[in-house]
């Protein structure tokens, strides 16, 4: 469906806003925005109608839907002032008063043609996997020119690729997708067809030496909208654009099928509860990191493990459950739970080897337990081998050259993973890494400021606040390095200079007296 108002036409179907034949550019959400009001001109939106319909019921702050109502005039050629198509209403809401002309979209309105089944199953539905599952749909080419058809192709080609790597992930293969190409969809019937749960689909316009390709992921058993973004960049090198496009893309939804995943596990009762939905409810508590997360997270993985004794991913994380309560200071029986996360990671390791998410765990959890950064290096990269846009072995990666003294290298692992996935719900991890990073090269300001921006998602990572007691200190920042001090000693009041060897694995001698200099002038005891 499009709708016209005066210059403007509204694409719902290609998610496109055009002013004559220029696109201008607008982020999903002010989209959604813009298409909630417009379709619903006829009366006032209230603020908790746009927070159900864009917000999905999330509580957001008054500022968020003023700073999104105010994109959506600006994208429009309107003002808080004039109010010519958008109106704000009093202690109401907002109501799109301008003519408005609909449409069906040139996509809508075409006739199928005929085409062959894309699958056997003829008038009927595929069961869906006992995994996630994706297909990714041939990119609409919006340039006009049909000599471009091979840029989304190839773009698509390696989306798919790369989707591959994700062991977890059930994608449907190219041939099958592409037998969609060139025809109006739908998405369920997509979904039902190929007997998958979420569909990718997308568009690639071309002008002069520019490109830009937006996509959007949909739950095909409901037709709703789980993501939608747009990449673009210069064709000096159109292989290597296509390679940056694939990578920001499947960096963007991975996670995003994750929490997905996640958020579906938790709607089912317990009493249905199979090896994979135990996993995703023990992330689900994991990647929120404090004490009692880590408690209900643990038995949830043994719960998988117990139902799939080869679950390896599963081994992997209630392993790192360990780490973590090792790096926290949350060990009751230190030596036993040591010895506990080490057999469950290396059981991981031997289950999992084609597993990247297992290795990428297992491997850090074994530099910090074992005390074997060489070997935890080793299967991090390994893990990157079979999939280069996993952010948490990029990361995880990062830690352990950190501890292995090269600052630098981790902190280019550190970036690669934020840009990987930006919106990250373990994205804390990687602010503390990067503050730590720095800290070993003697940056102490951006040591200080990493850390404190991980600190506001996790208040208790006594690392962190470590790194700002040291980093302050070492800066002559006196307050601030004793403020962070006396909230250490809360979190853990056994920690001193002597063990610090036996709480972090930091290889390097002069990477140690650094933190241990910085930690001695905060106030830690000897």
């Amino acid at each position: 469906m499009s709708f016209k108002f005066g210059d403007y036409v509204l694409d719902t179907t290609r998610r496109e806003l055009t002013r004559g034949s220029e696109p201008i550019a607008i982020g999903p959400q002010v989209f959604d925005l813009l298409i909630h009001l417009v379709e619903n001109r006829d009366r006032v939106v209230s603020k908790d109608d746009l927070l159900d319909a864009v917000w999905d019921g999330r509580i957001v702050s008054e500022s968020t839907i003023t700073s999104h109502i105010n994109a959506v005039r600006k994208a429009i050629g309107d003002n808080g002032v004039d109010q010519r198509l958008l109106r704000t209403v009093a202690r109401k809401g907002f109501r799109f008063v301008g003519d408005v002309e609909e449409a069906v979209s040139p996509d809508e309105g075409a006739l199928p043609e005929p085409r062959p089944e894309p699958n056997a199953n003829v008038g009927g539905s595929l069961p869906l996997p006992d995994r996630p599952s994706i297909a990714v749909l041939p990119f609409h080419n919006l340039s006009g020119d049909p000599e471009q058809e091979y840029f989304g192709d190839g773009v698509v080609e390696d989306i798919i690729a790369a989707l591959s790597h994700i062991r977890w992930l059930f994608v449907i293969a190219r041939n099958s997708s592409f037998t969609y190409k060139g025809l109006p969809v739908d998405v369920k019937q997509v979904g039902r067809e190929l007997g998958v749960r979420y569909v990718l689909e997308g568009s690639v316009r071309r002008s002069a030496n520019r490109v830009r390709m937006t996509g959007q992921l949909i739950d095909a058993t409901t037709g709703g909208h789980l993501w939608a973004d747009r990449f673009e960049g210069n064709l000096d090198d159109i292989f290597e654009l296509q390679d940056q496009l694939a990578t920001s893309v499947v960096g963007a939804i991975a996670p995003r099928l994750e929490r997905a995943e996640i958020e579906r596990a938790k709607r089912k009762s317990t009493e249905s509860l199979d090896a994979y939905d135990c996993y995703l409810r023990g992330i689900a508590n994991l990647q929120k990191g404090g004490k009692e997360d880590i408690n209900k997270a643990l038995p949830l993985f043994h719960k998988a493990i117990e139902l799939d004794p080869d679950f390896a991913s599963a081994y992997a994380m209630a392993g790192w459950c360990y780490f973590w309560r090792k790096v926290n200071g949350w060990m009751a029986d230190r030596s036993q739970e040591i010895s506990e996360g080490i057999r469950l990671t290396r059981c991981a390791v031997e289950l999992g080897k084609d597993d990247a998410v297992a290795l990428a765990r297992s491997g850090h959890a074994l530099g910090h337990l074992a005390g074997d950064l060489e070997g935890g290096i080793a299967l991090l990269d390994r893990a990157l081998v079979l999939n280069p846009n996993l952010a948490s072995a990029w990361f995880l990666g990062g830690f352990l050259r950190t501890w292995n003294g090269q600052p630098d290298d981790a902190i280019d692992h550190f970036s690669r993973a934020m840009r990987l996935s930006p919106l990250d719900p373990e994205m804390f991890r990687m602010q503390a890494g990067m503050a730590m990073a720095h800290l070993f090269a003697k940056r102490f300001d951006a040591a200080s400021s990493w850390a404190e921006k991980s600190f506001r998602d996790l208040p208790t990572f006594l690392m962190v606040v470590g790194i700002i007691a040291a980093s302050h200190a070492l800066a002559d920042r006196t307050e601030e390095a004793h403020r962070a001090m006396q909230h250490l000693r809360r979190l853990d009041p056994q920690l001193r200079i002597s063990n610090l060897i036996d709480w972090l694995p930091i290889r390097r001698a002069e990477d140690l007296a650094t933190f241990a200099e910085g930690l001695r002038k905060a106030g830690l005891p000897e």
